[in-house]
């Protein structure tokens, strides 16, 4: 196996739940040349990746399916001998179908799946991690690997200089998302003096302001936008805790075996993304709700309109993996 390609253009939490086939790839195949194919967004996951020769980047916000025709001729030119597609989306599965690769994997689900030569079941079973759904995936090559993935950042892009505490309150979906007056509430009722960081893209610098305006009198820096990915979990990978949403920050911290809290809202643990890191913590509302869980990810408001799941979890079940 010479030339070896992965598929993974969902969000960037989906990304590095995909890292562990890259890991058992590479200890199988040393001299192989690996690429990888992810959305626009997530490519700064793998700068400076020890056995990562390219990143190509499919922008589908702008030119979408043009963009994903000059991909595929792009990936035709470099002749692999197998395409792993992490995928169940048509998108995906007509870049591996057609990409004239030796072998070509991916899951059952996907539309263009009769075009694969091992087609591998996805479930979504209680108790299951995604990494080992992944890891399925290369099980027809005879190969395995270890359910949990890693990323490479480099040496942080500043120390603090006492203890502190990373918070990523952002999410993609608002359903996943703990209201922004209980991480006010989180940081008011914090028992130490730690510096306290609140992370996330440009686009959450508004929630973070929103937060850190009224924590004025507490050492919080709104650091949003200012550190990639990679630096990001550099960061988080040095803190007391980091505090997240079910959301990709949390997913960083397990490529890093960086402690985390991680705050479930409308979404459950037992769909198999959970957290992976060694000080892990999952934080989630006491009493059953019949609404919850209301779907695989999230959405842009509470169905049901009163959003109990995210309301009802309390300060104090935070602030106990807080030491």
């Amino acid at each position: 196996m010479k030339k070896i390609l992965l598929i993974q253009t969902a969000f960037i939490g989906d990304v590095i739940l995909a890292t562990p086939i890259l890991e058992a790839l590479h200890q199988n195949y040393k001299d192989a040349e690996i690429d990888i194919v992810v959305r626009k967004g997530s490519e700064s996951l793998f700068k400076g990746h020890p056995f990562i020769k390219r990143a190509f980047v499919w922008n589908k916000s702008q030119s979408k399916y043009r963009n994903l025709f000059f991909l595929l001729i792009a990936i035709r030119r470099q002749k692999y001998d197998l395409v792993i597609n992490c995928q169940r989306f048509a998108a995906s599965g007509f870049l591996t179908a057609f990409s004239k690769a030796g072998i070509k994997i991916g899951f059952n689900k996907n539309p263009f799946s009769r075009f694969f030569n091992h087609k591998v079941a996805h479930q979504i079973q209680n108790g299951v991690h995604e990494c080992e759904r992944n890891l399925e995936l290369i099980k027809p090559l005879g190969i395995s690997g270890e359910a949990k993935p890693k990323l490479y950042p480099p040496q942080a892009k500043f120390i603090p200089e006492r203890d502190y505490i990373c918070i990523a309150p952002a999410s993609v979906w608002f359903t996943k998302q703990w209201p922004a007056h209980k991480w006010v509430d989180l940081i008011r009722n914090l028992n130490k003096p730690y510096e306290i960081y609140l992370l996330g893209a440009p686009s959450d610098t508004q929630l973070c302001n929103e937060i850190s305006s009224q924590v004025k009198d507490f050492d919080v820096k709104n650091i949003c936008g200012e550190l990639d990915l990679l630096q990001s979990a550099a960061l988080m990978k040095g803190a007391v805790m980091n505090v997240v949403n079910d959301s990709a920050p949390m997913h960083l911290c397990s490529a890093v075996d960086a402690p985390v809290t991680a705050i479930y809202c409308s979404t459950v643990p037992q769909f198999g993304f959970g957290p992976l890191s060694t000080n892990s913590h999952v934080v989630e509302i006491k009493s059953p709700l019949e609404c919850r869980p209301c779907g695989l990810h999230g959405y842009k408001a509470c169905p049901r309109g009163h959003f109990k799941c995210a309301e009802e979890i309390e300060i104090s079940q935070v602030l106990a993996f807080i030491k």
